[in-house]
Formats: C-alpha cells, sequence, structure tokens
C-alpha cells in the first residue's frame, strides 16, 4: 500500500508517467518515492537505495530518468507536497514568519539530545585531543558553521586550517598526517565536494569526523565517526536554517567534551583568546 498518496500530488503523477520507461532497478527507486511520498524530505540518498535494494548511484540515475537533476530537486518538490499549518493573516507576513522560524529551531535542538551519538561525539573528542592538526570542511550554508568551529577548536590550542576553496580544502585534507582530523559538515551529506575532501583524508589515513542531519548519506559512509544532529522540518524553506542551529549545538558539545579532555591546555588557549578579543573590545 503507498502512503501519504494524497500528500503526493504532482509528484506522484510525474513518477508514474513515466514508470513503463524505466529499468528494473530504477522502478524499485520509483516505487518508494510513491510509498513514501511527502516523508522522503526524511530520507537520505542512502535510505532510499537501501529501501529499493540498490546502490545510491542507481537512485541519482532514476532520479534524472524521471525528470529531475537529482535527488535533492526530488526531495524539494516532495517537500512542496506537505500541506502547511494555517498560515497568520496574509498582512502579518512577519510574526509568521518568526514563528515558524523559532518553531522549527526549537523542533532541531530538540532532536539534537535523540540523534546525537554519546558514543559517537565521545571518541571524536578523542581524535581531536590527539590530532596534531585539524581540517574543517564545508561548503554553501554549512560554511558558517565551519567557521564557527575552526573558531571554537583554534581557540583551545588545536592547530586548525579551514580553506574556503574546496580545491584548497581538498589538498589540505590530503596532505593530513594518519593522526590528524578532518572535520567535515553537511546537512545533506551529499555535498560533492565536502564528500570528496573526506575522501582525501581517509586515503591519507587521516580520521574524518563529520556532522550531519542524516545516519546515512554519501559522506557519513565515508566518515570514522558520524555526529547526527537534529530532526528534520517539514516546512520547506525552512530546514536548512534548522539544521545550521542543530550543527552548531553538535560542535558545542563537541567542544565542551574537548575542553573536559584537556582542561589545564584548553584554560591557557582560552585565556589568550580572551585577552585577544580584549584588545578589540571598546
Amino acid at each position: 500500500m503507498e502512503r501519504n498518496s494524497d500528500a503526493g500530488g504532482r509528484l506522484s503523477a510525474q513518477v508514474r508517467a513515466r514508470l513503463p520507461e524505466l529499468r528494473e532497478t530504477e522502478a524499485r527507486v520509483a516505487q518508494v518515492v510513491l510509498d513514501q511520498g511527502a516523508a522522503l524530505v526524511h530520507l537520505s540518498v542512502s535510505d532510499v537505495a537501501a529501501m529499493a535494494g540498490t546502490a545510491p548511484s542507481s537512485v541519482v540515475r532514476a532520479c534524472q530518468r524521471l525528470g529531475f537533476r537529482g535527488f535533492q530537486e526530488l526531495k524539494i518538490e516532495a517537500a512542496r507536497q506537505v500541506v502547511e499549518p494555517p498560515s497568520l493573516p496574509s498582512d502579518d507576513p512577519a510574526s509568521h514568519a518568526l514563528a515558524e522560524t523559532v518553531r522549527a529551531s526549537r523542533d532541531a535542538l530538540d532532536g539534537v539530545a535523540s540523534t546525537l551519538d554519546i558514543t559517537a561525539l565521545s571518541a571524536a573528542a578523542d581524535a581531536l585531543q590527539a590530532a596534531p592538526r585539524v581540517v574543517v570542511a564545508a561548503a554553501g550554508l554549512s560554511a558558517a558553521v565551519a567557521l564557527d568551529a575552526a573558531y571554537r577548536l583554534r581557540a583551545l590550542g588545536c592547530v586548525v586550517d579551514a580553506p574556503a576553496d574546496p580545491l584548497t580544502a581538498g589538498l589540505a585534507a590530503a596532505q593530513l598526517p594518519p593522526d590528524g582530523v578532518c572535520l567535515t559538515i553537511s546537512h545533506t551529506g551529499a555535498t560533492r565536494t565536502t564528500v570528496d575532501t573526506a575522501r582525501h583524508a581517509r586515503r591519507a589515513g587521516a580520521t574524518v569526523i563529520t556532522i550531519t542531519s542524516y545516519a546515512r548519506s554519501p559522506l557519513s559512509e565515508t566518515s570514522s565517526h558520524v555526529l547526527v544532529a537534529g530532526g528534520q522540518d517539514l516546512v520547506f524553506g525552512l530546514e536548512t536554517s534548522a539544521s545550521r542551529i542543530a550543527h552548531l549545538a553538535a560542535v558545542d558539545a563537541l567542544v565542551h567534551t574537548l575542553m573536559a579532555l584537556r582542561p589545564e591546555t584548553a584554560r591557557r588557549h582560552l585565556d589568550l583568546s580572551a585577552d585577544i578579543t580584549a584588545d578589540h573590545a571598546y
């Protein structure tokens, strides 16, 4: 039986129209799309691949055969089918936007405690504690979280490199020593430049730590320790902003865990950071 068929709308019609021309594996992917409907916004490409009994690359090809540029575009279309809660009067868009943003952020933070694995968090902090060098990599909206993580780690005495250019990030990751750490941050876990950087680090023998919103993704499959932070919001357009709040909370948890492992070093460098910050305040 298909779920969420009422919410499927245009997406369901588009998938059904192309079913006859699909290969067997692609048809299995299409059936997952029909079965899940709007619930696709909760799933990663690896989740759909597992449900269809195929590989993530086959999911992407199936999405393209269905008329989408890739899996993310298909998810956006699925999100558009979600029935949103009644909106406030049209003459009060600011109040509506504020209420929805706060709700989405609150839901994401509530999800952190249930999705962030404590064992993975401890293992990630241990790797950072032992690392002689750390590379932080992200792209797009996750880049702001990466900059925050890099600053916080540097303030604790870590030697950190956070290149904004993806080619430079890939080179820095490839040059990591075996006891080095590459910290990657991605909402979807499918951003190609970030995944490529993680793969360069793994080939160098370094540890890869990932902060993401999905337990299964190309990035998590490349990582040594995966910190899944927060649940997904169903209101189209707010999931990425809510995920940044959740990912910042995961960074805070990671930093505080690291502080507990190196209290003297952390205190010394935090005092230094406070002195430098004071010089730039009126």
